[in-house]
């Protein structure tokens, strides 16, 4: 796979050969250097995928072609001659509450 004109799988395996070649690294440094190789290639694969390779949804594809709305005939709103309503506030409502505000805490 290239990414900014970068092969990362060719490089990947020159780095492998090297560190294979090379005796003068200890164990826990090769098996670090390993494991962020490995992080590397899984990373590097999970940028190709889209909502058609994997179980992503379709929104989240990059630079994704998005379908036009087609103009519906119908005029938005309501239908013709109803009559919309609100409900009123209530004049007496069952519970009220008093909050009392400490304004010395207020930092300006």
């Amino acid at each position: 796979m290239k990414i900014s004109g970068i092969d990362i799988e060719k490089n990947i395996d020159n780095i492998k050969k090297q560190i294979e070649t090379d005796k003068t690294l200890s164990p826990s440094m090769r098996a670090a250097i390993d494991l962020l190789l490995l992080i590397v290639t899984l990373l590097s694969q999970r940028l190709g995928l889209n909502s058609r390779n994997s179980s992503k949804p379709p929104s989240s594809d990059p630079n994704r072609k998005k379908k036009p709305n087609a103009n519906s005939s119908n005029a938005s709103g309501g239908q013709l001659g109803h009559k919309g309503t609100t409900l009123p506030l209530d004049e007496r409502p069952d519970i009220n509450h008093k909050i009392v505000l400490d304004r010395t805490l207020v930092s300006v």
